[in-house]
C-alpha cells in the first residue's frame, strides 16, 4: 500500500511539472542563401501567465536571441555591434519587434537582408505569428541607411 501511494504521489508531480519548451533561433549565413537553425531553451509558461503574456515573453526573448547573434565560433550575418531590442510585442499574428538605434548603422544591402531575415525567420517560427513589424528607437522606418530594404510594411519569410 505504501509502495502504491509513493508512486502515485510521485505521478502526481511528476505530471505538474512541465520541461521548458524550446524555440529555434535562425542565423543567416554570410552567403544570405540559407539559415542556421539554434535551438534555445525557454521557461515553461508560468501557472498564472495569460496565453498573451506568454507570447509576449517568447516574442522578447526569441527576438533578443536573434539580434545577439550566434556564437561568435559561428559564421553568419549579425546586427550591428550594440544592437540590442528595446521592446518586443504581440497583436494577433504580427510581432513588433522596437530595436535600438544602433541597427541604422548598416553593414551594406547584403547584411542588411540577412539579419532582418534572421528576426523574421526567429519570430515567424513562434506560434501564431506570421508576420515581424519592425522599429527603430521607437519610430517607423521606411528603409535602412542603405535604402534597399523596406521597413514600412511589416515582413513575412515570403520576402526572402
Amino acid at each position: 500500500m505504501l509502495l502504491i501511494a509513493v508512486a502515485a504521489i510521485a505521478w502526481y508531480f511528476s505530471s505538474r511539472h512541465q520541461p521548458a519548451a524550446g524555440v529555434t533561433v535562425y542565423y543567416t549565413k554570410v552567403d544570405d542563401a540559407s539559415e542556421i537553425p539554434w535551438t534555445i531553451s525557454v521557461r515553461p509558461p508560468n501557472a498564472r501567465e495569460s496565453a498573451a503574456g506568454y507570447a509576449q515573453y517568447l516574442a522578447l526573448y526569441a527576438a533578443s536571441q536573434a539580434v545577439a547573434g550566434p556564437p561568435q565560433s559561428v559564421t553568419a550575418v549579425r546586427f550591428p555591434a550594440g544592437t540590442h531590442v528595446l521592446s518586443a510585442s504581440v497583436d494577433g499574428t504580427t510581432a513588433t519587434v522596437d530595436l535600438s538605434a544602433d541597427a541604422n548603422r548598416s553593414g551594406g544591402t547584403l547584411n542588411e537582408s540577412g539579419e532582418f531575415k534572421s528576426l523574421v525567420w526567429t519570430l515567424t517560427s513562434l506560434p501564431g505569428i506570421d508576420r515581424v513589424a519592425v522599429r527603430i528607437a521607437g519610430n517607423k522606418v521606411a528603409t535602412l541607411p542603405g535604402g534597399n530594404f523596406e521597413l514600412d510594411e511589416p515582413l513575412r519569410r515570403s520576402d526572402w
